[in-house]
């Protein structure tokens, strides 16, 4: 398992940015497919982004074409480019890291990072 930490939330206003970044620790972190999920109040958690070992990278509807992830292996780290923030976008993201031959049960996921988006 990988043990992940996340940093770069805050308080933003309508239409800026912010960039979450996730840094795993422990070994093999290349081979894992890295995730951000979200949860806002009174809501059930939600997946955000993917990215898989070789890059490839998909998205929930709401965020596509305003967020990207990436990951620097070498740093060990994955990152959330935000764009054009909204106020539902406002929740606790979460990273998650899912070894591709384990079953979920097995993920790891970090403390969590509050974004919020207001005026």
């Amino acid at each position: 398992q990988v043990q992940l930490v996340e940093s770069g939330g805050g308080l933003v206003q309508p239409g800026g940015s912010l960039r979450l970044s996730c840094a795993a620790s422990g070994s093999s972190f290349s081979i894992y497919i890295m995730g951000w999920f979200r949860q806002a109040p009174g809501k059930q958690r939600e997946l955000v982004a993917t990215i898989t070992p070789g890059g490839n990278t998909n998205y929930v509807d709401s965020v596509k074409g305003r967020f990207t992830i990436s990951r620097d292996n070498a740093k060990n780290t994955v990152y959330l480019q935000m764009n054009s923030l909204k106020p539902e976008d406002t929740a606790v993201y979460y990273c998650n890291a899912r070894h591709p031959r384990l079953p979920r049960t097995s993920d790891s996921w970090g403390q969590g990072t509050q974004v919020t988006v207001s005026s």
